[in-house]
């Protein structure tokens, strides 16, 4: 499984805190050697105040309960770094509590007004670097608090406001809250694509916002749309994922098969799987390119075992597996029928890994969900399928597709065009990490 895992490319576009669930989940699939990796593990911890967190690591690598002096020495340093920081933002926190109190009278655009002439920018920054420094230490709930200040507070033309949107997300996403999350991910895409970056520098930050979003999208419950949305259909992200990490067609392809009512999207997706297989190829994407492009069945088949190995052990999908299984075998019976229209149960069984009576019983199951327009001769075993011709709104659905990815990617050059007559030096490449 190493050579298919993308952990350590995924890693490179993280911050360090979020790599940390995606160690932990190898370490529990034991793909690479363990000690190795509590030690890279343990490297990354020194990089933060998670002090708790180095503690158990080190004694699950050394089996040592005991606690080095440095450890002690370090905990009371940041205890007084933390102090310190709070007392630089004392006067932030009526302002918070006011936030906070449903009873009072002033609504949040004169909180911020309030803010923003009341308090000296130089408390924002202190308390900017309060909410990274509890985020260093792993306390994302209070970092949360004054990051949402921080924000109301800051001009959006403010250095310091990028900085501020990435941390946001990344706390929202560690604290597992999806709808906020997705709600920080579009101002944060809104403000990428908007922002007067130099062009390598939006690649930068598009190539960052395509890992972090899909640890957003397959977790709420529009991601598996919204994926296909921004990756497949919006020109500058595809573009950013053949320039940057094409090893993202992974998740788009594996967000397309799991999303029954997005198939008019896999010519496009498979379009781009061609273009790019030269520079990457895993078993999902083999998938279909033997199913849709050879159709190769028998390769289909052997690549959908693959598949399954491999989304076991990707931390970003292996929620999807029973879906992603039930819907490849569906793609294979679906092409297959398409060409054969009448077909032995047997043969159908041995394409979908099935024993004979259990792909019987699968197949009965879509005619009587209503997935699936065919009959079943149980005497001589064999499926005939309906004819499925395309329907005009589904035709017409395609169509408005196909010219609103033009009109789009249209308006980008003219934008860019525009922009670079305009454009002045870039400002600095800011992240927050």
């Amino acid at each position: 499984m190493a050579k298919f895992d993308l952990t350590t490319k995924n890693c490179q576009y993280l911050d360090r805190h979020l790599t940390f669930p995606l160690l932990e989940f190898l370490l529990q699939k034991n793909v690479f050697d363990q000690t190795s990796l509590l030690k890279f593990i343990l490297e990354t911890l020194s990089k933060t105040n998670m002090l708790d967190y180095t503690n158990d690591i080190r004694e699950r690598l050394t089996q040592e309960k005991s606690q080095p002096d440095e450890v002690n020495q370090r905990r009371s340093a940041v205890l007084v770094t933390l102090k310190e920081l709070q007392v630089e933002v004392a006067p932030l926190m009526k302002c918070m509590e006011e936030l906070k109190n449903p009873d009072s009278s002033k609504d949040h655009k004169s909180v911020i007004l309030a803010l923003q002439q009341t308090l000296d920018y130089d408390i924002i920054l202190s308390a900017q670097k309060l909410a990274k420094f509890l985020y260093e230490c792993g306390n994302y709930n209070d970092s949360l608090s004054y990051l949402y200040v921080c924000m109301l507070a800051m001009e959006p033309s403010d250095k310091n406001y990028l900085g501020v949107l990435w941390g946001k997300l990344a706390v929202e996403i560690l604290t597992l809250n999806w709808p906020t999350a997705l709600e920080d991910l579009t101002r944060l895409r809104d403000f990428i694509d908007n922002y007067n970056f130099t062009p390598i520098q939006v690649l930068q930050q598009r190539a960052w916002l395509i890992h972090w979003s899909v640890l957003v999208f397959f977790n709420h419950a529009k991601g598996r749309d919204l994926i296909i949305d921004m990756f497949l259909y919006k020109p500058q992200y595809l573009n950013a994922i053949q320039t940057m990490c094409p090893h993202i067609l992974r998740y788009l392809a594996t967000a397309v098969i799991i999303n029954r009512g997005r198939r008019n999207a896999l010519k496009d997706l498979i379009k781009v799987i061609q273009q790019e297989s030269y520079t990457y190829r895993d078993p999902i994407t083999e998938f279909l390119e033997h199913l849709y492009v050879n159709f190769d069945f028998e390769a289909a088949r052997k690549k959908l075992n693959e598949c399954q190995t491999v989304i076991s052990n990707d931390f970003f999908i292996i929620g999807c597996l029973t879906e992603f299984i039930e819907n490849a075998r569906l793609m294979i019976f679906e092409t297959f029928c398409r060409i054969h229209q009448c077909i032995t149960i047997g043969m159908l069984a041995d394409k979908l890994n099935m024993k004979p009576d259990e792909a019987e019983c699968w197949i009965v199951n879509l005619i009587r969900n209503a997935r699936l327009d065919a009959k079943i001769d149980s005497k001589l075993g064999h499926v005939v399928m309906g004819t499925q011709p395309l329907s005009p709104y589904q035709q017409l659905v395609e169509k408005i597709d196909s010219l609103s990815v033009r009109s789009e990617a249209l308006t980008l050059l003219v934008e860019r065009k525009h922009k670079a007559k305009t454009q002045e030096a870039g400002e600095g490449h800011w992240k927050y990490y």
